[in-house]
């Protein structure tokens, strides 16, 4: 059975920049552990905005400009980015919450075989539980997965909100 990783948005902006927060710093040695220790393919997603994101839908509704595309706040952690080196890994830029491209790379990657999926990153409310969604979406029969101890949400309780959607919609969570 092929194992895959989802990354998600663990951006500098997400972390520590514009919209970081203590809890996204306090998972980092935990998802660094994750990432390095995994035993699979690894998909990263990465936040991607342009200039105009305050006209954008998004941005009227959260103004705080973020993951500019090649900014230092759309880059990588140092820490993630280490982490990942040497790992095969595949890099999703997605321009909303969830990335509708994601399940088409699972799907080739995973070619005929059986497959689980673990999701990790930021923000547990936001994007994770979106791409966690439309995996499970995706690929109904699959085991999908997210480790708590390596998301964190824009609030604790938002976190723990998400983590009771993820459950109801048959989404283990570790």
């Amino acid at each position: 059975m092929k194992r895959f990783l989802v990354v998600v948005d663990m951006q500098n902006d997400f972390v520590d920049g514009a919209l970081g927060s203590q809890q996204a710093v306090s998972i980092l040695p935990a998802a660094v552990k994750k990432i390095k220790n995994f035993d699979g393919e690894i998909f990263v997603t990465l936040d991607t905005h342009f200039d105009d994101y305050l006209e954008t839908s998004e941005g009227k509704k959260l103004p705080v400009k973020h993951c500019i595309k090649k900014s230092n706040g759309w880059k990588l952690n140092k820490n993630i980015e280490s982490a990942l080196k040497n790992k095969e890994c595949t890099f999703v830029e997605k321009n909303t919450f969830g990335s509708v491209e994601l399940p088409e790379l699972i799907r080739e990657a995973a070619g005929e075989e059986e497959f689980s999926v673990e999701l990790i990153g930021l923000c547990t409310d936001i994007c994770v539980v979106s791409n966690a969604l439309i995996i499970k979406a995706n690929f109904p029969q699959a085991d999908i997965s997210v480790d708590s101890a390596c998301c964190a949400g824009v609030t604790n309780e938002k976190h723990e909100a998400a983590l009771e959607t993820l459950k109801s919609c048959q989404i283990d969570i570790l």
